[in-house]
């Protein structure tokens, strides 16, 4: 006699397990701990076994049904549905291994490691909060320049467009590393040229003559800060360097004898040493600096701890304000 909806539910556990049977093979397992598992009966190969076909309340009679009734169509064509179940089993953990989340992190910790903590943080903000949540579980062979580009317009929606191009570089160096690796076939980013939109172009202030620059270093002069930050704000001009190089100056790579700062290769973006030589007003600025840094290992340490250098916020902020004000 079939069962019903109601005696599956109101089934209760006894002393052992036992059965309630359907139609066609179709039971459900009762456990002692009151667990109900859906199973089907069949034959294959001259042999009895059995087809797990879920949990209930999970699984409800009805997809109980369907679920066996697909089984039999596979009997009636001469398939095992346990090797089909056993054959997804391991597809899906394929899948798994190789999503998108997955192969980017292994990215991230193999051609990140060597960047900037400001820059591997951006990255980090462009995987986590754009491009995870939309492909996070999908397998990258399976993921389609539409589907990256419906991702990406959920950026754009938003007003970020340069975010939504910095995104869209950053899942094609995955899908490029992911072929590298085995794992894809081809980058469909490179599919998407052209359809985002344009950024706004923005024009950062500028200091283009000399007289504008006397401004600026008499400007710098007058700062009301910390003597750090005004020891890094007055070398920046004397050094044209980077500000992150500036902010990650360390004492050991100062040459006192011949007047040199010689940055090392592993901080530099070509993977080759730089060498910025010091004139007098920068080595008078960084004598009086060592009197109060010289004893920890960055020339400009944070105010929160010498074990680290100052913050992005520590000088640029200042400079561009400093910059911004001389040019109106």
């Amino acid at each position: 006699m079939p069962l019903t909806a109601t005696a599956v539910k109101q089934a209760k556990p006894k002393e052992k397990d036992f059965k309630l049977s359907d139609e066609k093979g179709l039971f459900l397992l009762i456990k002692r701990n009151g667990s109900k598992y859906w199973r089907q009966k069949y034959r294959f190969g001259g042999k009895e076994k059995s087809l797990a076909l879920g949990v209930f309340p999970d699984v409800s009679l009805k997809d109980a049904r369907d679920r066996r009734d697909d089984a039999r169509k596979l009997l009636s064509n001469g398939v095992d549905p346990s090797d089909i179940k056993r054959a997804k089993k391991i597809s899906d953990g394929d899948a798994a291994a190789n999503s998108f989340e997955v192969v980017a992190k292994e990215w991230f910790e193999t051609r990140m490691r060597d960047k900037s903590k400001s820059h591997q943080d951006r990255t980090w903000r462009a995987l986590e909060k754009d491009l995870f949540p939309s492909l996070r579980s999908r397998a990258v062979t399976s993921i389609t320049a539409p589907d990256l580009l419906a991702a990406l317009r959920k950026i754009e929606r938003r007003g970020a467009i340069e975010t939504a191009h910095r995104a869209k570089q950053v899942a094609g160096q995955i899908f490029r590393f992911a072929i590298v690796t085995g794992k894809a076939e081809r980058d469909p980013s490179q599919d998407l040229t052209g359809a985002l939109k344009s950024p706004i172009e923005k024009h950062h202030a500028a200091i283009t003559t000399p007289q504008e620059v006397g401004k600026l270093l008499l400007a710098i002069d007058g700062f009301q800060g910390t003597a750090t930050v005004k020891a890094a704000l007055k070398l920046a001009p004397l050094f044209f360097c980077r500000p992150g190089e500036l902010r990650h100056m360390e004492w050991a790579e100062i040459d006192w004898e011949k007047e040199l700062w010689i940055i090392p290769a592993e901080k530099m973006k070509m993977k080759q040493p730089h060498i910025v030589p010091l004139c007098s007003q920068a080595l008078i600025i960084l004598k009086e600096q060592q009197l109060l840094t010289g004893r920890g290992r960055y020339v400009f340490p944070s105010a929160r701890g010498g074990s680290r250098p100052l913050s992005e916020n520590g000088t640029e902020p200042h400079l561009e304000r400093l910059a911004m004000v001389m040019t109106q």
